[in-house]
């Protein structure tokens, strides 16, 4: 044998021998904390005082250890299988409302049009009190909203609670539909808008026969809003690009640790159309599926972005099936636009010692080229070629606009109020934002900041160790400058407050179409968009420049 075979030979032996005591050693250390968890779960089980919760315990285990990962990868037990099939294809059985459970209060956020809850008689901000003979209350999870939803055609009881008065209602449920495209419309006599909320199982298909239905009525330019779409299933996204690209076009490349699931996803039928002029919207709630169809098409020069950088969700997740019916929804890989750009803001591998998540942006963006030579950056998340410009959200106001204080003054606000005026006049104002201000003066309790909150832990421990004897006058004072403080710090978001206020307020009268048809009057962005794609040639500099 010649001394370059020998010396190959050693190599590879040195190789295969360095990458099986790497595989050994980390199945042996995988089968070591299996066995220590096996092995402490039993003992927990048989000898621990008082009686366990096998599966709550478990249940506590698994999503402790995945929160050190990324907020993507999860643990569904059979409900949230359920759960999560009823997401991606856009149907249930319920009663079509939207509720939140939040400190033992189940409350109505919403009501779907022509769905039993609203024919019902149910309305937003209605506290569901009892499901069945289920006291709410007594419950220790979000689980009781499940109960709500069921077969279709049976029929559920609640009580409720609507102003301070018990109500019994049934309600018949039905199979509910999740439209993807809740609205769209002609906004002028060339200009048509398409608005869709999720990339579910339906959105390529609805998105699709919106396109067609607004072309008939003389569609020559087109908006399309994914403003607040948190994004969904990755190849609604390829499907959707394709609609105004080439077949056999790059729409999104995923590399991840096992080569099988690193792909490259083109375009595979003939496009709807390839010429007419687009803008898309985005904005701070546009994730994922959404990035990608602004992303190609940026990329591609084949659409004129408007708006607020996007999210920057960079990450694929796939569901695997576990046993007895689980599911660990994993991430599994990167996506990177066609110009090979990856929009992942948040790096989730390098927290520092606290806790605390990087982000990519931080440490500079890398430049890349559109196929017209724009200048593109990745990490951070999409960047508007047109962005509108307004004040950084304050963290006040990121906290009322989640609060019940917000949700609760548009509820007393519906029923203050008779009728409002029809979307397409209906407009907030100055006067509108005082009496909301004044509102929340007198009900601090429902919006709290952080500082307020620790604040207030700080002097109930001051009482516990009997240091406040002299400190209440101060404590006073000090809870009464944060107040103040915090009320002018909605000041600087004013125009958002009222933005997200006239939404919660018209969606009460007009449901959510009813949105959608004061925003095609009145929102910014979208007459931003309408004016670029009436200028052909300040559209066409865009892409060139």
């Amino acid at each position: 044998m010649s001394k370059i075979k020998k010396w190959f030979l050693g190599i590879f032996i040195v190789i295969s021998v360095g990458v099986s005591a790497a595989f050994q050693s980390d199945f042996f250390e995988i089968a070591k904390q299996i066995d220590i968890y096996t092995t402490l779960f039993k003992e927990l089980n048989m000898y621990y005082v008082d009686p366990i919760n096998p599966a709550q315990l478990t249940n506590t285990a698994i999503k402790n250890m995945l929160k050190e990962l990324d907020p993507y990868t999860n643990y569904f037990d059979e409900q949230g299988v359920e759960d999560a099939k009823i997401r991606a294809t856009g149907d249930y059985g319920g009663i079509g409302a939207i509720s939140r459970y939040k400190d033992k209060v189940l409350t109505i956020r919403a009501v779907l049009k022509d769905a039993p809850a609203e024919k019902a008689g149910i309305k937003p901000g209605d506290e569901i009190v009892k499901v069945g003979d289920i006291l709410v209350s007594d419950f220790d999870d979000e689980g009781i909203a499940t109960l709500i939803n069921g077969i279709p055609n049976t029929t559920v009881k609640l009580q409720i609670k609507r102003q301070n008065q018990l109500l019994n209602i049934e309600v018949v449920r039905e199979k509910i539909e999740i439209n993807p495209v809740p609205f769209y419309t002609m906004l002028n006599s060339e200009v048509g808008y398409i608005s869709f909320t999720t990339f579910n199982e339906k959105a390529s298909a609805q998105v699709k026969e919106a396109f067609l239905a607004l072309k008939d009525e003389g569609m020559k330019k087109l908006i399309i809003d994914v403003r607040g779409n948190p994004g969904g299933l990755l190849n609604e996204a390829v499907k959707i690009t394709n609609f105004f690209i080439p077949k056999d076009k790059i729409v999104v490349t995923t590399k991840a640790k096992v080569d099988k699931w690193s792909d490259t996803f083109k375009t595979k039928d003939a496009p709807l159309d390839l010429n007419i002029p687009i803008s898309i919207l985005i904005d701070g709630y546009s994730a994922s599926a959404s990035e990608i169809l602004a992303g190609s098409l940026q990329d591609y020069d084949r659409a004129v972005i408007i708006g607020s950088r996007s999210f920057g969700k960079g990450l694929v997740q796939r569901y695997l099936s576990l046993s007895y019916g689980t599911q660990l929804k994993l991430t599994i890989s990167k996506y990177y636009t066609p110009s090979g750009r990856c929009i992942q803001e948040l790096d989730y591998t390098n927290r520092d010692d606290k806790g605390n998540v990087p982000k990519f942006s931080d440490v500079g963006r890398e430049e890349y080229k559109t196929e017209n030579g724009r200048i593109v950056y990745g990490g951070g998340g999409i960047l508007p070629d047109l962005e509108i410009e307004k004040p950084a959200t304050t963290k006040t106001t990121e906290v009322l606009l989640n609060s019940n204080a917000f949700f609760n003054y548009a509820t007393n606000y519906f029923y203050k109020n008779a009728t409002i005026a029809q979307p397409s006049k209906f407009k907030l104002n100055d006067a509108d934002y005082d009496n909301l201000r004044s509102y929340l003066a007198s009900h601090q309790a429902d919006f709290e900041t952080k500082t307020e909150i620790e604040f207030k832990k700080a002097n109930k421990m001051a009482n516990e160790d009997q240091l406040s004897n002299n400190l209440t006058k101060n404590y006073n004072d000090l809870l009464a400058t944060i107040y103040s403080e915090k009320l002018k710090e909605l000041d600087k978001n004013k125009d958002e407050i009222l933005f997200n206020l006239t939404d919660e307020i018209v969606k009460r009268y007009y449901y959510e179409e009813g949105v959608y048809q004061q925003k095609a009057v009145f929102d910014t962005t979208i007459l931003k968009a309408v004016s670029v794609l009436s200028n052909t040639s300040a559209y066409e500099k865009i892409l060139k420049n």
